[in-house]
């Protein structure tokens, strides 16, 4: 896996406790990231400032004792709110966390919501993104009180992740601090990324703290954030030698008249993004509004569902996109069934979803047994009746989605997840509220059949569609609509291939922190 690795909370233990076996003790790896929570609190806040810090009785605890001790040694006012379990002591603190404790020589006292009245600064060391239980009692107390001195205008600086919050899947686990900034270490989580986790962190910041980026080869983690490292060979350039047919051939299959504009969008979109030509096959009622759209398209008549899989079986065809608007009735499976049983590259949206959830066997059989790579792109709803036995997390319902069904599985949401059946899978997070307007999603199928006529892989195509897509509408902005964020496509390829941002950390022993917003 490449990019931006994300690492599970087991997996980030494991990243520690690879660190500690080669030498370099676990105080020091507490010891630099309570600094690194430090010096982006003492970026902002200055000397005689009032700041609380919430411990808990695990390691994230002993990260709060060191920011604690340096916090004062630069000249704030502060106190550790301690949440001991009934009967406990801080001397019930073990490991690195009882040495830093032991090294505060501040105020220590039993955490109670009345603490943190009149804070400026709440640094929340509760719980870190290892939490595997629901947070009640005192301790969902605790936050309710961190959220109101929050809403009163303290900031709320939580390290590695804020509590409540599921390291691995973004859920909320009961009740879950409400964070302006969030240091984390090493490498972020998925957690950061996954709804409804990435709305309570904040501005999130990465701190390296001496761990090496060689461990990543025996933890192999399998998650990235999708960014221009997974995709940037598969951007969408054409040669100067290139013609229309080398750059790819793309088909998009398009309903009646009354639905023929998620079509229009569609292969607006895959014209754009890769594409040299597309074909818009159509019922004949359509052809003349499809033809009027945009002269570049090639508009074909297809009067059925067997002229459409006529049409699908062009030999110089690359790519196909089949399901915005093309309709509900059981002859459509007609079509979808010959185009799975061709070769091109293929992007099943929307009604061609609708198509697969009757017949899911028949059709994750011929996804399996064809060459070309296929993409599904369902929202939710039609995740659910495709996959109606799947639970758990976004992440890993795309992942069992795509074993399952052999192809890739694009869950769509502003966390956008994109997985492999092999297991990669990556979260999106440059979605804007612009792309949630009727017609976005047929934009995004379109893009996708663009980039797969351009002959690029189905999973990095799918991962730079979904990236291009939230940049497309962030380039509308608000009050645009599809027609919109399908035009400004033009502006995010104007801007040329992105660079991949460094990731901090790359060599054993660096430090630093980078925000990643």
């Amino acid at each position: 896996m490449q990019g931006e690795l994300l690492l599970t909370p087991a997996e980030m233990s494991r990243a520690d406790a690879l660190t500690i076996a080669a030498g370099i003790p676990g105080e020091r790896l507490m010891e630099n990231a309570g600094y690194a929570v430090a010096d982006v609190i003492c970026a902002r806040f200055s000397q005689g400032a009032r700041a609380i810090v919430l411990c808990g009785m695990g390691n994230n605890g002993g990260d709060g004792f060191v920011v604690a001790r340096v916090l004062k040694q630069r000249g704030l006012v502060v106190r550790v709110a301690l949440a001991l379990s009934e009967g406990m002591t801080a001397r019930d603190l073990k490991g690195d966390a009882a040495g830093a404790e032991r090294a505060w020589r501040g105020e220590t006292l039993p955490a109670t919501p009345e603490l943190f009245d009149g804070a400026t600064v709440i640094v929340d060391a509760l719980y870190g993104a290892g939490l595997s239980r629901d947070i009640s009692g005192r301790d969902a107390e605790l936050i309710a009180a961190v959220n109101v001195a929050h809403a009163e205008g303290a900031r709320v600086y939580a390290v590695d992740l804020p509590s409540g919050i599921d390291g691995s899947t973004g859920e909320v686990r009961g009740t879950a601090v409400l964070a302006d900034e969030t240091v984390t270490f090493f490498r972020r989580k998925p957690g950061h990324l996954l709804l409804p986790g990435r709305t309570h962190c904040g501005r999130v910041r990465l701190a390296q703290i001496g761990i090496g980026s060689e461990v990543l080869a025996e933890i192999a983690p399998q998650t990235a954030a999708n960014g221009p490292s997974l995709w940037s060979d598969c951007w969408p350039e054409a040669a100067i030698d290139s013609h229309k047919y080398s750059r790819g051939a793309a088909l998009v299959a398009s309903g009646p008249l009354p639905s023929c504009g998620a079509a229009r969008l569609a292969a607006e979109a895959a014209l754009r993004s890769g594409a040299g030509i597309v074909t818009v096959a159509t019922p004949p009622d359509a052809v003349a509004t499809v033809a009027a759209w945009r002269a570049a398209f090639v508009v074909k008549p297809a009067a059925d569902m067997a002229a459409l899989a006529t049409l699908l079986g062009e030999p110089r065809l690359r790519a196909a996109v089949l399901g915005p608007g093309l309709g509900l009735g059981d002859d459509v499976w007609q079509a979808v069934r010959g185009a799975l049983e061709g070769n091109m590259a293929l992007v099943l949206d929307a009604d061609a979803i609708t198509q697969a959830s009757r017949r899911p066997d028949e059709t994750f059989a011929l996804i399996k047994a064809r060459e070309g790579g296929v993409v599904l792109t369902p929202h939710e709803g039609e995740f659910g009746r495709l996959f109606p036995d799947i639970g758990g997390s976004k992440l890993d319902r795309a992942r069992a989605a795509a074993a399952r069904s052999g192809a890739v599985v694009l869950l769509k949401g502003p966390d956008t997840v994109v997985a492999h059946p092999d297991g990669r899978a990556v979260i999106n997070e440059n979605g804007t509220a612009a792309l949630a307007t009727a017609g976005s999603g047929d934009v995004l199928a379109g893009i996708i059949g663009g980039l797969l006529a351009a002959g690029r892989p189905a999973f990095e195509s799918a991962a730079l569609a979904v990236w291009m897509h939230g940049e497309a509408g962030r380039i509308a902005g608000p009050g645009s609509f599809a027609d919109e964020i399908a035009v400004a496509l033009r502006s995010v390829l104007a801007t040329g291939r992105p660079v991949p941002s460094p990731i901090p950390g790359n060599e054993a022993g660096d430090t630093g922190v980078l925000a990643t917003d």
